[in-house]
């Protein structure tokens, strides 16, 4: 059953950050032009409320009296007048002493009359200096025109016409750059995912067999697929969303003291709890999303496992008992999920209660500060969108470390996977067998193995094979069969000894040199999405129709091709309904289309019934022929004109010889082996 992993914490968080972004040197360019328009765009964003607060003020000063202006004129009368040599209260003179005391002036070429003078000072003696309100305002409705035109609401259309030019400029610019910025992030974003497949796909043809053999389908697949999502698509927006929102920050800062120190250290404030928290909650969360990578990989290695073996679980009853396992895993999966987006998504509602108390701090000490004719209301407007601006980015960068903690889990596990040991390196290895020139002999010198140091299962295994002979392994279970093969294919590398091809020692000869010498027909059977053409000449050009057909026939599948609704054009694959043995017979066909000087048989009739078995076996003899051929198989009347059997156990050579020897042999393990086949208990 699937095994349950420890879970890890990232190991080099800042590191595995950093590797990630080096390994994007390939986008240097587009990510410098990318960060860049981010920055700008951030800049704009904090040009844009100060340039709004100017619109607001040209709009407010438009649609209320000009106060400015009743004081200059109020201050042209008495200059003008004898009024500023009064003992008594203005209000206690009569309209004739008030008339007597006033001078007809200018006013910047408006003519202010005597009698426009005196109306105007005595709508000025009602009012309350104190307290102008919207009732004492209206008051100025009843002044004389020829002041009335100085004082009543004016707008400065030309002003305005500019200073809203000017901020639709910047908000147009700012949405340019926003939009070219996320077009070339997506680029980056979608070519580095693509990258990082192909390095893995690249990896894994470098990878030995040993790291397969110990390490879970489902989650290598994990890996390929959730991890390197995780990273492409988060990364290409958390770069970007950090830069624009670091500089929008740091930019809303310092407009908002250029425009009202104040005011800043108001906002300021009022928001600085939203640092605190967020920055404690990303230390909390940092292991939940760190542990929900790896649940995801034990979750997709326990699903590609009992799937892959689902009719065993259903022969077994194991429903139960996988269901259990799937249950604890989901729950494991499920608690990480629930907590990591529990922490993540507490941040927004937090910091949208600190946005909300910086509007109302801000509109608190802004009314203030207008009352006291310290500042204007455009400034309040700007503020409240400097707030805005002050906390959202702080939210934003809080969610991109959160997102961040992800890619660094995902970015590890990925490195993990590439940093694994490789295959050795044979750049160095010149030598060269050609297939053609090959004569088939090779030669096994005392050959030890193990898959670990203290696991010895190759001891001491000498044979000497000759061109053309056909060599049946045979032995039981664990008898180091198999692992004989994969050392002969090179897919292990022997502790000790060596293996000749040719007198060539195979450590002198290339992996893809000693590959192209054997064709191999294995117990478990291979077939892709294709079509049965495809699958037969997988790997090779040139071959014809009529090629196929002849180790159709040869095989005995012909039949059961020509039922096809399109033959050889039929679709088929590994999950397709044609049985065990006869996805074993395309593979024999595959094989007997290679010509290679060497074959390699491992348990090929295995998934056969016993009359294909004749079938098989025929084809069998045919194919070896004019090769050298190693056969390994269980059922032992398969290999009964093997020119030599090596019998094996415990990765030794204990017997060898033809059949006949070796049954002479009444007390031999092969004896003994092969007569077991036919005892009944």
């Amino acid at each position: 059953m699937h095994r349950q992993r420890e879970v890890e914490k990232v190991n080099d968080f800042k590191g595995t950050v950093l590797r990630l972004f080096k390994n994007l040197d390939k986008w240097r360019i587009p990510l410098i032009i990318s960060i860049f328009l981010a920055m700008l765009a951030a800049i704009l964003s904090t040009i844009g409320p100060n340039k709004l607060a100017d619109v607001t003020d040209v709009i407010t000063g438009g649609i209320k009296p000009r106060t400015e202006y009743i004081e200059k004129i109020t201050k042209e009368i008495y200059l003008n007048s004898n009024l500023m040599t009064l003992n008594v209260d203005y209000k206690e003179l009569t309209k004739k002493d008030k008339l007597e005391l006033v001078n007809e002036f200018k006013f910047e070429g408006v003519t202010i009359t005597k009698e426009d003078q005196v109306v105007f000072l005595d709508i000025l003696s009602t009012m309350d200096k104190d307290n102008v309100d919207e009732k004492s305002l209206a008051k100025l409705d009843k002044v004389p025109k020829s002041i009335k035109g100085f004082i009543e609401p004016k707008m400065d259309t030309q002003e305005l016409r500019y200073r809203a030019i000017v901020l639709g400029v910047i908000y147009l610019l700012n949405s340019i750059f926003t939009y070219a910025e996320g077009v070339i992030m997506a680029y980056v974003g979608i070519g580095y995912s693509k990258k990082l497949r192909k390095d893995i796909s690249g990896k894994i043809n470098r990878l030995p067999l040993k790291y397969f053999d110990t390490h879970e389908t489902g989650d290598v697949l994990s890996r390929v697929t959730n991890d390197v999502d995780t990273i492409g698509i988060n990364m290409s927006n958390d770069i970007t969303s950090l830069v624009s929102n670091g500089t929008l920050f740091l930019g809303s800062i310092v407009m908002m003291f250029v425009t009202n120190y104040i005011m800043a250290l108001t906002a300021i404030a009022s928001s600085i709890l939203g640092f605190i928290l967020s920055f404690i909650l990303l230390k909390i969360s940092q292991k939940y999303f760190v542990r929900r990578q790896k649940e995801l990989g034990d979750l997709n290695g326990h699903i590609e496992e009992i799937y892959s073996g689902h009719n065993v679980v259903k022969a077994y009853n194991g429903e139960k008992e996988a269901m259990e396992e799937f249950d604890r895993i989901n729950n494991n999966l499920y608690d990480c999920n629930r907590k990591s987006q529990f922490l993540s998504g507490i941040m927004q509602p937090i910091m949208h209660f600190i946005g909300n108390f910086g509007y109302v701090a801000v509109c608190v000490v802004g009314a203030i500060l207008v009352m006291n004719g310290k500042t204007t209301f455009g400034v309040i407007v700007a503020f409240m969108i400097y707030v805005r601006l002050f906390t959202n980015p702080l939210s934003r960068i809080a969610q991109a470390m959160t997102t961040l903690q992800s890619i660094a889990a995902a970015g590890e596990r990925v490195f993990e996977f590439m940093d694994e040991e490789e295959l050795s390196d044979e750049s160095n290895l010149n030598e060269k067998l050609s297939r053609k020139k090959a004569k088939g002999n090779i030669e096994f010198k005392n050959v030890r193995f193990g898959y670990k140091e203290d696991r010895v299962i190759i001891k001491n295994f000498s044979a000497d094979v000759k061109s053309g002979q056909k060599i049946a392994i045979v032995g039981p279970t664990g008898a180091g069969k198999t692992t004989m093969v994969n050392l002969l294919m090179k897919f292990y590398e022997i502790n000790d000894g060596d293996i000749l091809i040719d007198g060539k020692s195979i450590k002198e000869l290339k992996r893809e040199n000693i590959h192209d010498l054997f064709v191999m027909v294995l117990q478990d059977t291979w077939l892709f999405d294709g079509t049965i053409k495809e699958n037969i000449k997988f790997n090779r050009k040139n071959i014809s129709d009529e090629e196929i057909w002849d180790v159709c026939k040869v095989v005995g599948i012909d039949h059961f091709i020509k039922t096809l609704p399109n033959g050889l054009d039929s679709d088929v694959g590994d999950n397709n309904t044609i049985s065990s043995g006869q996805k074993q017979l395309l593979t024999i066909a595959r094989g007997m289309l290679e010509n290679a000087p060497f074959l390699i048989l491992d348990e090929a009739t295995s998934n056969v019934d016993t009359r294909t078995e004749e079938l098989v076996q025929k084809a069998m003899d045919k194919l070896t022929e004019g090769r050298t051929s190693f056969i390994i198989a269980h059922r032992l009347s398969t290999i009964k004109n093997a020119d030599l059997i090596l019998v094996m156990d415990n990765g030794n050579i204990i017997e060898q010889g033809t059949h006949n020897e070796l049954m002479k042999k009444k007390d031999g393990f092969y004896a003994k082996l092969y007569n077991s086949q036919f005892e009944i208990n």
